[in-house]
């Protein structure tokens, strides 16, 4: 543990201490951390460096069934910190759900994730990392122009203290680049991007292939058309395929189900999505980004299948979340403020039988979509429609790039009808592979 860690913690571990002479019930303190450098470039020159540093500390108390927090630095006095906390939750309006979790189920042993990376990357190579994926984008031929190319270094994790018993800390790094260019000239021109991401220097791709995939991305582009309105078979490329996930999660977090703004508040133990679809939330990946060893709560949790061939079997749940819903908490709990929300760590759609060629090659005719635009999703109704961009599938094989159309269905529909590839790749956070729907309506000329 650093030096600094180490002050967090015992501060922390302090607070808790003031809080209870100031006469809360219970009371846990928690600081965010994160370290952060990152460079960016436009045509071989260097435009930004930037570098930040933050170390939030915040202190939550309960008394007489009423919660408050409050936010400080490290140089607030802890006994002027916890009398503040405890005169806020006093006229507080009570909230019976939002306790401490039971001590039974907090961590006792915290899993080595292999998250922490002790590379000190200077500026020097940082500079040198995104000049380098630029540089192989521009290289590419019938690239005409650059968006920028980046590179980042940095830190984040949490140090959590509680009056329950619970004292630890978790720290992670992560390392970056990406670029963005043109292809084309005029009103022809097509942008795309390529990017690299891991806790891991080693693990990251070279800048030199990166910035070749976003070249040839870009230029594959070029020339896109418009085709009829219909009803047609979309293939997900996992790049889009993530976002999908991403919906799906945030149908079955447990705080939209209280709040009940979720078309699958009442889906548990359902089948909500083919029977291919399995996915999976694991917190402990070594080297995943959504790896922590213990949640917003101190609690462990561990892996579960939350949806089983295409079953609903858990919602994410934090302990006032799960209080409200009448379960108990499964170790996905968040921090914002008084309250703790829900969410995923780790989480994927397990992979299918058949190649995403194959899939492409048995649709026979439809859309392979690889990007999308804007935002149309009603997560009360279900109702789908984004803009999207891609590749038209004719006798099973990729043809000519697409643009300016829209898909439209409805989620509850495409979880029923979506087929998973082989491709998964976890190492996301959210990971999916290449996914196939039916019946999606296209919106084109």
């Amino acid at each position: 543990m650093s030096d600094q860690n180490q002050l967090l913690l015992d501060r922390a571990a302090a607070l808790v201490e003031a809080a209870a002479r100031a006469g809360a019930d219970a009371s846990d303190a928690v600081s965010v951390l994160s370290r952060s450098r990152s460079v960016s470039v436009r045509n071989g020159v260097v435009e930004n460096t930037d570098a930040s540093e933050g170390d939030s500390l915040s202190l939550r108390v309960f008394v007489d069934g009423c919660v408050a927090s409050v936010a400080a630095d490290v140089s607030t006095p802890v006994d002027m910190l916890a009398q503040r906390a405890v005169s806020m939750a006093r006229v507080s309006p009570q909230d019976k759900y939002n306790i401490l979790p039971d001590a039974s189920m907090l961590a006792k042993e915290f899993a080595d994730l292999d998250k922490n990376d002790p590379t000190e990357i200077l500026t020097e190579k940082l500079v040198e990392n995104a000049l380098a994926v630029e540089a192989a984008a521009l290289d590419v031929a019938g690239v005409t122009g650059s968006m920028g190319g980046s590179a980042s270094a940095g830190s984040s994790g949490m140090v959590l203290a509680s009056s329950n018993g619970f004292s630890g800390y978790y720290e992670g790094t992560g390392f970056g680049f990406s670029v963005s260019v043109i292809a084309g000239e005029g009103t022809k021109m097509e942008r795309d991007y390529d990017f690299s991401s891991a806790s891991h220097f080693a693990d990251l791709k070279g800048p030199e292939e990166v910035g070749k995939s976003a070249g040839e991305r870009a230029v594959k582009r070029l020339n896109p058309r418009k085709v009829d309105t219909q009803s047609v078979m979309a293939v997900y490329d996992p790049r889009v395929a993530r976002g999908v996930l991403g919906h799906l999660t945030g149908a079955i977090n447990g705080g939209a189900v209280a709040r009940k703004s979720t078309f699958l508040r009442d889906a548990m133990g359902q089948k909500i999505a083919n029977s291919s679809v399995t996915v999976v939330d694991d917190p402990f990946i070594k080297r995943n980004s959504g790896s922590r060893p213990f949640d917003g709560e101190g609690i462990a949790g561990e892996r579960m299948t939350m949806v089983e061939e295409g079953v609903l079997q858990n919602w994410y749940l934090s302990t006032p979340i799960a209080n409200e819903l009448g379960l108990t908490t499964n170790g996905r709990g968040r921090r914002s403020g008084t309250q703790v929300g829900a969410g995923p760590t780790n989480v994927f759609i397990e992979p299918g039988d058949k190649t995403p060629e194959e899939l492409i090659a048995e649709m026979g005719t439809g859309l392979y979509v690889t990007e999308m635009i804007g935002s149309g999703v009603n997560m009360v109704t279900g109702e789908y429609s984004r803009g999207v961009s891609g590749y038209w599938v004719e006798n099973g094989e990729l043809t000519f790039p697409v643009s300016e159309v829209t898909l439209a269905s409805n989620l509850k529909d495409m979880f029923l009808r979506m087929v998973p590839a082989n491709d998964l790749d976890r190492k996301y956070a959210t990971a999916a592979p290449t996914l196939i729907f039916e019946n999606m309506m296209l919106a084109g000329t």
